[in-house]
């Protein structure tokens, strides 16, 4: 009874059918190309929809999964200061009194401004550092994210420091730069010869000469800095959060072994068989008590290694732990969409037209609209087009998105 009704149905249908068709003719209607596919997706069956399912969630896993991973499963866990060593070394830092060494001050920076002064509030200082012969990018710095001063009324500054300069046309130069800005330091002396002798005397002078900053960001002058998406997200911390250390965290590094490297490390100076966990550059955050206790702790460490595994050495030192943030993009230069730099708060190796052009998207410093959806498919774009570009597949200038 069943099949025969069954039967009787489809001879009905086939017989319809051209009705049907004649008559979506003879109206003007047709079967639309989302009909189509709505009407696929409806047919599919359990397993297919599995499938799909399965192939959506691991394509966010690759895309995301190792941010997700490093932010909430690889995070190291808070030191418990129980090391005589690392609790002497937090005591030395606490009392730190650098006022005796103001009167050479002079000689250490030659070329100094002072940025942070009037400030009794200042939210975050970015220390960029800088060759001489690199005006361009630092004009395009200025114009671009370093021209906000202020995020939700607080105020935040920013500071180029300059290695020395290689003849006497140039240092002159560098001297007009700073009357004109007013945001110039340069270092003389031993410790400028090499880029942690740099670091060190550029958390030497925030230590003498912005102490009021309540975290700092050591920079470059190829990255492109999200001013106010940073003071937002510091914003909505504790007043005065000790020990953060900020950025993206790399883990288990190796120190290199081949003696043939240009960074080759030995077992008798570097015995550990992986380096701490430290925040890549070359962006990265740093509150004001962590600026000292790796200040105090620098005068121990003088391995030949880049500067940002060494402040993670003297992070660990200290008994500071690492913090992840998938928003700083370390050493990658991330391809440019609005509003994925609109959520990110780094992102390196750009140049001059790009900054110009992401602090214009990005409201010139007031933040740009974007919907969760919005910030979700840039942020899978940007993604995806980096990957791609890690590995080769693209060509073209990347520096520019």
């Amino acid at each position: 009874m069943c099949t025969h009704t069954h039967a009787h149905t489809r001879t009905i249908e086939q017989v319809d059918s051209p009705r049907r068709s004649r008559s979506n003719r003879d109206t003007g209607e047709s079967i639309s190309s989302w009909d189509i596919m709505r009407v696929c997706v409806f047919r599919l069956h359990t397993h297919q929809w599995c499938f799909l399912l399965c192939n959506v969630v691991l394509f966010h896993a690759l895309l995301f999964g190792g941010d997700i991973v490093e932010e909430f499963l690889l995070q190291s866990s808070p030191a418990a200061y129980t090391d005589r060593a690392v609790l002497e070394l937090r005591e030395r830092a606490r009392k730190l009194d650098l006022s005796d060494t103001l009167p050479n001050s002079s000689q250490i920076y030659p070329i100094s401004s002072k940025p942070c002064f009037n400030h009794q509030d200042l939210l975050f200082l970015t220390i960029v550092f800088s060759d001489p012969d690199n005006a361009s990018q630092r004009e395009a710095i200025r114009s671009s994210w370093a021209n906000q001063t202020l995020v939700q009324d607080v105020a935040v500054r920013t500071l180029f420091f300059l290695n020395p300069s290689s003849v006497e046309t140039e240092h002159q130069v560098v001297r007009e730069e700073s009357v004109r800005y007013g945001d110039v330091v340069q270092c003389e002396g031993p410790l400028s010869r090499d880029h942690w002798g740099q670091v060190k005397l550029a958390l030497r002078w925030v230590l003498l000469f912005c102490p009021q900053a309540r975290f700092v960001v050591l920079t470059e002058d190829s990255v492109f800095l999200n001013v106010p998406a940073l003071g937002t997200y510091l914003l909505t911390l504790r007043t005065h959060p000790d020990d953060l250390y900020l950025g993206r965290v790399i883990h288990n590094a190796s120190p290199e072994r081949d003696y043939n490297k240009p960074r080759y490390v030995s077992f008798h100076l570097y015995p550990d068989r992986s380096f701490p966990d430290y925040c890549s550059g070359p962006a990265f955050l740093m509150s004001q008590d962590v600026v000292r206790k790796v200040y105090v702790a620098s005068k121990d460490v003088a391995l030949a290694l880049p500067s940002d595994v060494l402040i993670g050495l003297c992070a660990r030192a200290a008994g500071v732990v690492a913090t992840h943030s998938a928003r700083f993009s370390g050493e990658r230069h991330v391809r440019y969409n609005p509003c994925c730099y609109n959520f990110l708060f780094t992102s390196a190796s750009v140049d001059g037209e790009l900054m110009g052009m992401a602090w214009r998207d990005l409201g010139k410093g007031r933040g740009r609209r974007c919907s969760m959806l919005q910030t979700y498919y840039s942020l899978v774009v940007c993604k995806a087009m980096t990957y791609l570009n890690g590995v080769n597949f693209l060509s073209g200038n990347n520096t520019k998105g």
